[in-house]
């Protein structure tokens, strides 16, 4: 039983990781490709350290692989996170398909930080135009 269990967790696992190394040729900008990676290697990562744990019942071992999950859940995230922002206020580009951009005016160039809702009251995010439906397509179905 326990041989399908790991079985089980440790192709969930490789898969997860074979999706997340899909996702980084398929997807067609940096940031949605950190979003993917990040999400499906962590996942795949806990699952074989999960495997590791079960395979190996000593307790040095388990401790180990449940403090690199524990510090792996808490650390990618937050690294993804500020990745993508260093990334967003150097200039990487959206993909062409971005519809909104929500951070579009919301930078100072001259603080280097994020104006907050209140500066910026009535403020709604930057729709890309050539991305959205004409009134003609849009209103097709609803006659």
């Amino acid at each position: 039983m326990i041989n399908i269990i790991l079985g089980a967790l440790s192709t969930i696992g490789a898969l997860s990781i074979l999706f997340a190394s899909i996702g980084i040729l398929r997807m067609p900008d940096f940031y949605l490709r950190l979003s993917v990676t990040v999400k499906a290697s962590t996942l795949g990562v806990g699952l074989l350290l999960i495997c590791a744990a079960i395979m190996f019942p000593d307790v040095s071992v388990t401790t180990k692989a449940i403090a690199i999950i524990f510090f792996l859940l808490i650390t990618a995230p937050i690294a993804a996170h500020m990745i993508g922002r260093a990334s967003y206020f150097t200039g990487t580009p959206l993909w062409k398909g971005t519809i909104v951009d929500e951070l579009a005016g919301m930078y100072n160039k001259e603080t280097h930080e994020l104006e907050g809702e209140d500066k910026n009251k009535g403020s709604k995010p930057s729709f890309h135009s050539d991305s959205l439906p004409s009134n003609d397509q849009e209103y097709e179905g609803n006659s």
